[in-house]
């Protein structure tokens, strides 16, 4: 079977002055289309047919035969049938034979990929069509002009996935049989339109289709390898997903172990894809199957022989919150909750941390000399269970009853049964579960007792002043929960007694000066913007 792939770009474009040419996600925009059809499973022809010289030169670059266009083809009256239809026939002249079949490729369709088109000339082989053209689905409601009046094209208004399947053009390509070929068409009796993904389906005719294009020809596929399982909390579960919000320009696959039960229920429940692993090996065949750009590590201390692994497969590597040896391997590690003097490649501190976005857009509460809400918080999971712990301390503190306390359990904390019994008979206590709204409750708290993981910065980030206990050895070297920082840090919580945490909140209740200076101390600190600073290292724009 002999395919010839016709790439048809005239000089001269007025919308985008020499658009078939200028240079596109670092490349010219027609070697696109030459690449697409040159890297076909089909052994086909590539050619490329133009009146203008610099079009040649960069065309033969890519390795595309050129066709020099008659003046009589080139002009902006002139279709696209009778210039395919002379290609064909000088190339058929020159080589001595004829082709089956011709596929007409548009350069400015940069986003088709070689495997869609292989599929679509395979569809119509199986199908037996005279000609297929490339079409995107784009169900809308639309209307008509009749009679001078606007007239539905529906019968009942629907969401836009439930309408009916409405194809479009997108001038990617047309194929068709060679006997189809005409200086009038190319169009067969039996013609399909092949259905392409929406990511490769736009068309360049505009400045703002070019920024679009650019812009998905620019996204990486970012892997984002996490836990989430009650021995190490959630902490790393809701950071990934703060990334992958901030990445939402990127395609972006979670990876998390068997072990990670509520953490993978956390990912699908939050729509993104994911894979799951038995171990870190694995991940070096998800990054073939996927084309991977770049993985972000955040399970902890990794090994120098884990993060070397994965840059060996050319992928940029970025890990937080790691101790490891694979730190100083990886391309940048971040440590927002570690103090230390930051590098090209090591990123320490506040300002590095990734603060959800409703934190962002919620102001802190005014400042009141005589609390009212006191609010409880540690973690997804609390594996010391230091709720119950503070929970039996607030009990004994004085004047508690005038006071509200919310308590907040994480989705996989188990003992809800317990802090539910503890508190059934004291009506100023509350008890939530898996907060979808964090910074609603934060926004009103006087006072937190929290562990000293990542929500220590959200409170930060509301000025709530807070006492801290650490769930483990890890979260004690998280250098930010620290009285420079505002905290009242009590240390190891599974060692704190709870006299030790009602003397602690007595005392701050009867302090608001120590609290205002806390909350002012707090509020120095710029912990909204980290996530602006975080994307240019995983994009390696710093």
């Amino acid at each position: 079977m002999k395919i010839l792939a016709i790439i048809p770009a005239r000089g001269g474009s007025k919308g985008i002055p020499r658009k078939n040419i200028r240079f596109m996600a670092g490349q010219p925009l027609i070697s696109y289309a030459i690449n697409c059809a040159k890297n076909s499973s089909f052994d086909m022809d590539v050619a490329v047919s133009t009146d203008d010289r610099e079009i040649k030169y960069v065309a033969e670059s890519y390795g595309a035969i050129v066709l020099d266009r008659p003046a009589e083809l080139a002009g902006d009256s002139v279709t696209l049938d009778p210039v395919i239809f002379h290609a064909v026939n000088a190339l058929e002249e020159k080589n001595g034979s004829k082709y089956d079949i011709v596929i007409t490729m548009q350069p400015t369709s940069p986003k088709l990929s070689t495997d869609t088109l292989d599929k679509a000339i395979n569809y119509l082989l199986e199908k037996n069509f005279d000609t297929v053209i490339s079409g995107v689905n784009d169900p809308r409601l639309s209307w008509r002009i009749e009679d001078g009046k606007c007239v539905p094209n529906y019968e009942k208004r629907l969401n836009r996935q439930y309408l009916p399947k409405d194809l479009k053009e997108t001038g990617a390509f047309v194929i068709t049989k060679r006997e189809f070929v005409k200086e009038n068409s190319r169009f067969g009796s039996e013609v399909s339109l092949y259905e392409v993904p929406e990511s490769e389906s736009g068309d360049i005719d505009t400045i703002q289709d070019w920024c679009v294009a650019e812009m998905e020809l620019n996204k990486k596929t970012i892997l984002i390898r996490i836990d989430g399982y009650p021995q190490i909390g959630m902490g790393h579960v809701y950071r990934g997903l703060q990334i992958a919000y901030g990445l939402m320009e990127h395609n972006v696959l979670f990876i998390l172990s068997e072990k990670s039960e509520i953490g993978i229920k956390k990912i699908a429940d939050s729509f993104y894809k994911y894979e799951v692993i038995k171990d870190n090996s694995e991940i070096l065949s998800l990054i073939d199957k996927y084309h991977a750009d770049i993985v972000i590590n955040d399970i902890l201390n990794t090994t120098k022989d884990y993060v070397l692994s994965i840059k060996n497969k050319g992928v940029r590597v970025i890990n937080f919150e790691d101790a490891g040896e694979g730190a100083d391997a990886a391309d940048a590690t971040v440590n927002a909750l570690y103090d230390g003097e930051s590098s090209s490649r090591q990123f320490f501190g506040s300002d590095y941390y990734l603060i959800r976005d409703e934190f962002v857009i919620t102001e802190p509460k005014e400042f009141v000399e005589n609390p009212k809400e006191i609010l409880v918080l540690f973690g997804g999971t609390d594996p010391q269970n230091l709720t119950k712990k503070t929970v039996n301390a607030l009990f004994k503190v004085d004047d508690i009853k005038d006071i509200h306390v919310t308590v907040i359990l994480g989705m996989g904390y188990d003992k809800k049964y317990e802090i539910d019994a503890l508190t059934k008979e004291h009506e100023n206590f509350t008890v939530v579960q898996d907060v979808k709204l964090m910074s609603e409750y934060m926004a009103n708290a006087d006072i937190a007792i929290a562990s000293q993981g990542r929500t220590m910065l959200e409170l930060a980030a509301m000025g709530v002043p807070s006492i801290l206990m650490s769930q483990n050895s890890r979260e004690a070297t998280h250098e930010f929960g620290g009285i420079k920082n505002g905290y009242l840090n009590l240390g190891a919580g599974k060692e704190v007694e709870e006299i030790t945490i009602t003397k602690t909140i007595d005392w701050l209740i009867s302090c608001p000066e120590i609290r205002r200076n806390m909350r002012e101390q707090m509020l120095t600190r710029d912990l909204r913007h980290g996530m602006m600073r975080v994307k240019k290292i995983i994009l390696g724009r710093e």
